[in-house]
């Protein structure tokens, strides 16, 4: 083999596990994006529900626990705080990540008025 040969075969050595990375991180980056896209449609459709009086929390945080679920998320946890003239919802889950390094947790928050109605 010449000296060439020798060389082109390194680089390319160096080069698969680099661009491997590269491509992985990409769809691990991608995945963990859906994940808080997921978790905030989920926050505001729980918001909206709540804010505009349909339904109890509890149908409500179950719709946003269904949402989660069927954007890929697993252990959704929706939280519904109310106040004097808002709501706030809080979504928490997880993102299946292929290398999970303890980033896969999302959290993601929706605040709305609540609706009043006058007699």
């Amino acid at each position: 083999m010449s000296e060439r040969g020798v060389a082109e075969s390194t680089q390319w050595a160096l080069l698969i596990p680099v661009l491997m990375l590269v491509v992985l991180g990409t769809i691990q980056a991608g995945v963990w994006l859906h994940g808080r896209n997921v978790a905030s449609q989920a926050a505001s459709a729980v918001a909206a529900q709540v804010a505009w009086g349909r339904g109890s929390d509890a149908e409500a945080s179950a719709m946003g626990r269904r949402i989660g679920a069927a954007g890929g998320l697993t252990g959704v946890d929706v939280r519904v705080e109310r106040q004097a003239r808002i709501v706030r919802v809080v979504v928490t889950a997880h993102a299946p990540l292929i290398f999970d390094l303890g980033l896969g947790n999302v959290t993601e928050h929706a605040v709305m008025p609540l609706e009043r109605t006058e007699p």
